[in-house]
């Protein structure tokens, strides 16, 4: 067990930070340790779906009710979202009334966050799908005006003066925009020049699970169910240029994601993050079907650079089981969801594992250049899967559906330091 690990560097560096806001995963020198810290309070029922890092303070999202502190004597009432210290962990009075889930979170200036969910009201007011709130007090913040139609937000970032969002929503404001927005981060207003056209021929309905933006901020990419942009193909994934005003779809492709998994999934593609260097990123999967040639239940790097077509440069497949959740620091991907095992291109759920599959319960890391399995192995009660990281100064944050993570008692919610 470890409670303390700031050297007096990060102690230093993160004061003279401030309150700037945490949005992608942090370069790490080298991987993480395997035993999580003490401090971090615990999430007594449900799921955590998001976690944004504001200053020094944890935003968690998700769909819970339940909140303890780290010696399991308080508990608060904390429904679908909550706040803690990043430091120390201690449970902020910071509770706002959301009365959904909600799966997406982003980082906002003047100590504020971005929610995106399922919701429709947020402190009893009307604000379908996103919103904006103080962290001082949780209050709403009332100039921003975004309001989806229908659906779900499950993908936010923030960008300068721009709000992202990703989702199954058809509109915003009233305006067309099918799956992916972009807004005025402080009024809301959707930007008019920025349409994606994702359209999803023949499946029930066009939605962006995921999308992630590089480091510059010059390139979007996202995943989900989407078949076209405009009249080009694109299958479950597309990238964009999103210097100027418009969303401008690149000649970036890959057929890689074309061969179905198990029937019944309008899209296998659950998460995408770009390295700290922007010049890779990497996709993770579901779709409950093994095979040594698809990419159903795997996890893919791609190559940001060139035009045309790319096929990934290595596939770490885990033999059928789910991966819902990737963080890419440059000294390891870590990845997360139901998986037993990793290395494991000819296991099944029927056959176990195959030759050369280690075992990597719920949780893993990949070197970034081969996605071979690392040795890190801290383990975690498999449930459905983790379905958050965030990658900071101070270390991992994880967030699940259990209560188990590196061996030791933490509800759904937990953090290793570096190593």
């Amino acid at each position: 067990m470890r409670r303390r690990l700031f050297a007096a560097t990060a102690l230093t560096c993160a004061a003279l930070l401030g309150a700037t806001p945490a949005a992608a995963d942090m370069a790490q020198p080298a991987v993480v340790s395997a035993n999580p810290v003490d401090f971090t309070p615990h999430v007594l029922d449900g799921t955590v779906w998001a976690l944004a890092v504001v200053g020094d303070t944890v935003v968690v999202g998700g769909s819970f009710t339940k909140v303890q502190d780290s010696a399991r004597k308080t508990t608060f009432a904390r429904k679908n979202i909550f706040a803690y210290g990043l430091r120390d962990g201690a449970v902020r009075s910071f509770a706002p009334a959301v009365d959904a889930a909600v799966y997406s979170l982003a980082p906002g200036a003047s100590n504020t966050v971005y929610l995106g969910g399922g919701f429709k009201t947020v402190n009893g007011a009307a604000q379908r799908g996103v919103a904006r709130v103080a962290l001082s007090n949780g209050a709403r913040i009332t100039g921003f005006g975004a309001r989806i139609n229908w659906g779900d937000v499950r993908s936010l970032a923030t960008r300068g003066s721009k709000l992202y969002a990703g989702g199954t929503f058809s509109a915003i404001n009233g305006v067309t925009r099918v799956g992916l927005a972009r807004m005025d981060a402080g009024t809301g207003a959707v930007d008019p020049g920025f349409d994606a056209k994702l359209s999803a021929p023949g499946l029930s309905r066009t939605r962006v699970e995921h999308f992630d933006i590089s480091p510059d901020g010059s390139r979007l990419i996202a995943v989900g169910a989407l078949l076209k942009v405009g009249a080009a193909a694109r299958n479950q994934i597309a990238m964009f240029d999103v210097t100027g005003a418009a969303a401008l779809l690149t000649s970036w492709y890959t057929d890689a994601y074309a061969p179905p998994c198990l029937q019944g999934f309008d899209t296998y593609l659950r998460q995408v993050k770009f390295s700290p260097d922007g010049k890779y990123f990497v996709v993770a999967a579901t779709g409950r079907a093994s095979s040594p040639t698809k990419l159903c239940d795997s996890a893919a790097r791609f190559e940001t650079a060139g035009g045309g077509k790319h096929n990934p440069t290595w596939v770490q497949r885990t033999g059928g089981d789910s991966l819902y959740a990737v963080a890419v620091t440059g000294s390891a991907v870590y990845v997360g969801g139901h998986q037993r095992y990793l290395d494991n291109p000819y296991g099944s759920d029927a056959k176990g594992p195959g030759p050369g599959a280690v075992p990597r319960v719920g949780i893993g890391a990949l070197n970034p250049s081969t996605g071979k399995a690392l040795g890190w192995d801290p383990s975690r009660d498999r449930g459905v899967g983790v379905r958050a990281f965030q990658a900071v100064r101070e270390g991992l944050i994880v967030g699940s559906d259990t209560d188990k993570l590196g061996r030791e008692y933490h509800g759904r919610i937990g953090m290793f330091p570096p190593g």
